[in-house]
């Protein structure tokens, strides 16, 4: 009886898995990327890994920003060798550290003459309530505050290389967030409000994502927001060792989680799409919240104020 009752869960698992196969969109568009300059974070693995690397291939100058210098300059190694791109580099930055954005934004504002893609990729699912340096929750910081400022900071150089695009990787879990402003940026208090943080501030992502795109506007820079799927990453590396092997068994392999921000970083018929949420290569809704206007204002003021920025207007 148990070993039928274990055969029936790996056919079940198996079909899960072929599911996922037939289902992820893949980008089939075939366009160059030479002489286009990109940033990735978070590329030293998982999706923004296979983002890159495919993005190298194409022939874009990539920078992968990410916070291990060790695996950000193997990653480097890997793509060069996979692609034949010597135009990849590594840059430091820690999300958990403002300072650390900053640093990172002056460096490219000052190396750098264009920015023509910024890929907004890193990002955690820890379960973990404590705090950066800047005394601000680790995922709330890590998954929207940095990106905010990074993006913020990048502005210049992003619209001055226009036509260009911003990409956020949010979350089908953003359909699950509910943001409280007096609370989101402060530390959970019980476990109840800890576990909604993560679809917070995958909501924050569209949400962001919704006030760049109308703030900008006229200016050739488009902004648009990616699920990638449920994919097996090292988001999930801290959990438990039968959830990880369940999570590779089911979910997405990188490559297939990279697709849709390939798509929307590469596809020429994108030119001007922007204020848009995509699935699987795919325009998709969000949920109701996601289009709060009034919300997403009071989010952007609320984030300049805690990142300490003047940028108020793009």
């Amino acid at each position: 009886m148990l070993l039928i009752m274990i055969i029936i869960i790996i056919v079940i698992l198996a079909g899960f898995k072929f599911y996922y196969s037939l289902s992820s969109g893949m980008c089939t568009c075939d366009a160059r990327m030479d002489g286009k300059v990109v940033i990735v974070t978070g590329a030293n693995t998982g999706i923004g890994y296979e983002t890159a690397r495919e993005l190298a291939q194409r022939g874009a100058r990539v920078i992968l920003a990410c916070r291990s210098a060790q695996k950000g300059i193997a990653a480097v190694d890997s793509i060069r060798t996979a692609t034949g791109n010597t135009d990849v580099v590594f840059k430091q930055l820690d999300l958990c550290s403002l300072r650390s954005v900053r640093i990172f934004a002056e460096d490219i504002l000052n190396t750098e003459s264009k920015l023509d893609v910024l890929i907004n990729n890193a990002g955690t699912g820890i379960l973990d309530n404590s705090l950066t340096e800047d005394n601000i929750p680790i995922e709330a910081q890590v998954n929207h505050f940095a990106p905010f400022l990074l993006t913020v900071s990048l502005l210049p150089l992003i619209k001055k290389s226009a036509p260009s695009r911003i990409i956020n990787v949010s979350s089908l879990m953003h359909k699950f967030g509910k943001i409280d402003l007096n609370k989101f940026h402060k530390q959970a208090k019980n476990s109840f409000e800890h576990r909604r943080v993560y679809s917070n501030t995958k909501l924050a992502n569209i949400l962001f994502t919704n006030k760049l795109s109308k703030d900008l506007k006229g200016t050739g820079v488009t902004a648009n927001s990616v699920h990638p799927g449920v994919v097996s990453t090292d988001i999930f590396r801290d959990k438990y060792a039968i959830t990880k092997y369940l999570i590779r068994l089911l979910f997405k392999t990188p490559l297939q989680g990279a697709q849709t921000s390939i798509y929307l970083a590469v596809s020429p018929e994108l030119k001007e799409t922007t204020g848009k949420y995509f699935v699987d290569c795919c325009k998709a809704r969000t949920s109701a919240s996601g289009q709060d206007a009034d919300l997403a204002n009071k989010l952007w003021d609320l984030s300049c104020q805690v990142v300490n920025s003047e940028k108020k207007d793009l």
